[in-house]
């Protein structure tokens, strides 16, 4: 098996880097597992390669950095509707509140119980 060449790996990180961001922008989740696969190998193969030049991986670090922080923020996004729709069910089983002494109360709802809106 031929050593790849450090500069087609670079080259095939940075196009695979593209694809990750134009997935985060889109929402497109369920792209990003092969893409992650993808990048790991390729990530793996160049962490085998001893003649790399700074220069050259300047820019896919750039790159890494910079869909790392789109990753977090799809993260972050991600947890709070999560934790917004856990409040939403917390609320449709029932209401507390608190009376003069400090005593919590619930009050529960109906199950089938729906809204009306009005205009």
């Amino acid at each position: 098996m031929s050593n790849p060449d450090p500069q087609q790996l670079i080259d095939d990180l940075d196009q695979i880097l593209d694809q990750e961001r134009t997935a985060l922008m889109a929402g497109d989740l369920a792209k990003l597992e092969d893409l992650l696969a993808k990048k790991e190998k390729i990530i793996g193969k160049l962490n085998s390669v001893s003649e790399l030049e700074r220069e050259a991986l300047e820019q896919v670090q750039t790159k890494l950095t910079r869909n790392q922080d789109l990753l977090d923020s799809a993260m972050n996004g991600i947890r709070s509707v999560a934790a917004r729709m856990a409040e939403l069910r917390r609320i449709r089983k029932g209401l507390d509140v608190y009376d003069q002494s400090g005593r919590r109360t619930r009050f529960g709802t109906r199950s089938g119980a729906k809204l009306e809106k009005r205009a």
